[in-house]
């Protein structure tokens, strides 16, 4: 029976619960209730995640319910009334109305989860923390990490990922690169038959959810920003943004006699070369090249450290001198040298979106300017990508190459998608903004690395209401958006994850089971390995979901 019939024959038993909310970072978004619905005058309490999994059930002498058989179909099944109870079972419930159930322990109803033995095989990465190189670049408690590394492998993990950063590899003198810690890092990783996904991270690590440890950009880069302060992203009120370089000096020389291009060729063809053993034997398995902020290829319109907090619509990114230069001829060309500069009505990093005249219903970003400025502004973002991955591509000849994108899932069911514009995704209602970002990594044969896989759009609705967010509606456009293209897509968790429902629920995107076509996720990438992990009883979780991830039969 399809979902949506199952949760309508659901809503003619219950009534919905109050709404609340909270705050907190896209990336950031706490997921710990579920959404819970009451069946009036009884002690049938359940909760219905977007993808039915789980009842929680105290059964009550009641009159005619309607339950949910092994099939997953709804059915009517008289239970006796007070006066008729059967001495046979608890509360009046006969022993034939308990074998219709799959399982009840404990008061909790179970039902049959998809099988996903002998489907296709995904290879799980475990990310590595983010601290496991320090600023000297020297590798921290190799024991702690061998040990757990160990572990990981047990379970049939396939490898993992871990950053290089820009600030800590070339960190004092331009062309003057340190990676002895990630050789000796390397080393470790491929002696225990593990795989590596290592990351070109040209972004700072720090003031993220998540983020333990702050790994600035290197030190001269910053110099330089002292005395240029347009080599980083700025906002409308002039505030840079520090977390990585602005796009508009891509071309400009301006870094030491370097542009930014440059500069990110070298440091990855610098990599290629030390690393060309773990690259010939196989141990290197592909590079994912960090195209902005977290390394994801969007503009840093949320930043946390300037007050924006979940769900503010963020602030576009634009105004440095070299980005205006830019849009400035882009209006000159167009005919309306006016209309070279930012929107001065979309609002500030807190506001939603019907509080600007940018963004609002029938608002300005659909009027002729407003379609110009995101126009440019979202082509910059392509063509950045566009480059960069040129260069990667030359670096890394023969290796996989991927890209991430973030999950901008807040605001999705508003007319103009106000969070993904700031952000550089030129996708409202009207307008498929994924379709020109793939065919993009198309022409470079690059993976579409895409995060949020494992939220749920129910939760999002209990716990932020306001928000009007949609992951599940985002991931299943992206990820057709990449599929209709034909390139490969893997994917990881926006949050930590350590439940069950959390690890459906990327099982469900991993494998989807209704594509006609058999597509599948390339590879998901787990957030992250640390002490929590370790614990046993979510470790014995992570293992079954590995399991399942590789197409193996599991048990209870």
């Amino acid at each position: 029976m399809p979902e949506m019939a199952l949760q309508q024959s659901f809503n003619l038993m219950i009534r919905p619960p109050s709404s609340s909310s909270s705050s907190t970072m896209a990336s950031q978004v706490v997921v710990g209730r579920r959404q819970s619905l009451f069946l009036a005058s009884s002690k049938f309490d359940f909760r219905l995640p977007y993808s039915v999994r789980k009842l929680k059930c105290v059964f009550a002498n009641s009159a005619t319910r309607a339950l949910v058989r092994d099939a997953g179909e709804s059915v009517e099944d008289h239970h006796p009334i007070a006066g008729d109870n059967d001495s046979s079972s608890p509360d009046g419930i006969s022993s034939t109305n308990i074998n219709d159930y799959n399982q009840v322990v404990d008061g909790e109803l179970r039902l049959p989860e998809r099988d996903f033995t002998g489907t296709a095989y995904v290879p799980i990465y475990v990310m590595l923390p983010l601290g496991v190189i320090n600023m000297e670049c020297e590798l921290v408690n190799p024991d702690d990490l061998i040990n757990h590394l160990k572990i990981l492998k047990s379970i049939k993990v396939d490898g993992v990922m871990v950053d290089c950063w820009w600030g800590i590899v070339e960190a004092h003198v331009p062309q003057q690169y340190n990676w002895n810690g990630y050789k000796r890092l390397f080393q470790i990783v491929r002696d225990l038959d593990l795989k590596l996904q290592v990351v070109m991270s040209f972004h700072e690590c720090g003031g993220n959810v998540g983020d333990d440890v702050h790994i600035p950009l290197p030190q001269w880069v910053t110099e330089i920003g002292c005395g240029n302060p347009d080599i980083f992203f700025t906002d409308r009120d002039g505030r840079r943004n520090h977390e990585c370089l602005t796009w508009g000096i891509d071309k400009e020389r301006v870094l030491r006699g370097r542009t930014a291009l440059e500069v990110y060729f070298d440091y990855m063809r610098s990599f290629r070369v030390e690393f060309d053993e773990f690259f010939e034997d196989g141990a290197i398995s592909d590079i994912e090249i960090g195209l902005g902020p977290c390394g994801e290829l969007r503009y840093p319109s949320y930043p946390a450290k300037h007050g924006w907090k979940y769900p503010g619509i963020g602030a576009f990114q634009c105004h440095d001198k070299y980005l205006m230069k830019s849009l400035k001829k882009a209006a000159e060309v167009r005919g309306h040298t006016f209309w070279g500069k930012g929107p001065d009505n979309a609002g500030s990093y807190n506001s939603r979106p019907h509080e600007t005249r940018f963004f609002c219903d029938g608002g300005d970003y659909d009027g002729y300017y407003g379609r110009f400025f995101l126009n440019w502004y979202s082509q910059i973002l392509v063509d950045h990508g566009d480059r960069v991955l040129s260069l990667a591509n030359l670096a890394f000849e023969g290796t996989a190459i991927a890209a991430k994108l973030s999950g901008i899932h807040w605001w999705y069911k508003t007319a103009s998608h106000a969070a993904e514009l700031t952000a550089g995704f030129y996708n409202p209602c009207n307008r498929d903004g994924y379709a020109p970002i793939a065919s993009m990594l198309k022409k470079h044969d690059t993976t579409l690395n895409f995060t949020c896989v494992e939220l749920r759009t129910l939760d999002q609705h209990e716990d932020f209401p306001e928000a009007l967010a949609d992951p599940e509606g985002l991931v299943w456009q992206v990820l057709n958006a990449a599929w209709d293209v034909s390139i490969a897509v893997a994917s990881e968790n926006a949050l930590p994850c350590y439940d069950r429902e959390g690890y459906n629920k990327i099982l469900e995107n991993a494998k989807p089971l209704s594509n006609p076509d058999g597509r599948h996720l390339s590879a998901f990438t787990y957030l992250r390995l640390g002490p929590v992990l370790m614990e046993k009883h979510n470790f014995v979780e992570f293992e079954r979901f590995v399991k399942r991830m590789h197409g193996e039969p599991v048990s209870d």
